[in-house]
């Protein structure tokens, strides 16, 4: 089976979302590389940039979400755009709503976790950081 592996783009607070991200979900992160780990005379980085993330990750179960900051020189990222969601599927209730309750804190929720259908629980919200997240449990699943 195909892992989908989301990796989102910052404008200079990767690492600080990151480690908001790690007190939710816990576990160490895989790897970080900064700008200036890459930095050569045929890519120089522009002051300023040296500490920026280049690359994140941080492995969420058999999954990895990865990021980067958005070196200025190739513009910004609008946070207030509707990008695409993360859809995390719980494995209990207990847990879906401990994600939900730790990544909505600092945001907006859109969509309060509640009971649906059968059982089964959803919530969505816009993090601190402008990132949409989809937070489900299905118990019938």
């Amino acid at each position: 089976m195909a892992f989908i592996n989301p990796h989102i783009n910052f404008n200079g607070n990767a690492e600080e979302a990151f480690t908001f991200y790690k007190s939710v979900f816990g576990g160490e992160f895989d790897k970080i590389t900064r700008f200036r780990d890459v930095a050569s005379d045929e890519f120089p980085i522009p002051a300023g940039e040296e500490n920026k993330i280049m690359y994140i990750a941080l492995p969420i179960g058999d999954s990895m979400l990865m990021a980067n900051d958005v070196p200025s020189f190739m513009g910004k990222v609008n946070e207030e755009e509707h990008r695409s969601k993360i859809s995390i599927t719980a494995e209990t209730r207990e847990e879906a709503e401990k994600l939900f309750n730790g990544l909505s804190a600092g945001g907006a929720v859109e969509m309060p976790f509640e009971e649906g259908h059968a059982g089964s629980y959803f919530g969505m919200f816009r993090d601190k950081y402008g990132i949409e997240w989809m937070i489900s449990f299905d118990p019938a699943a």
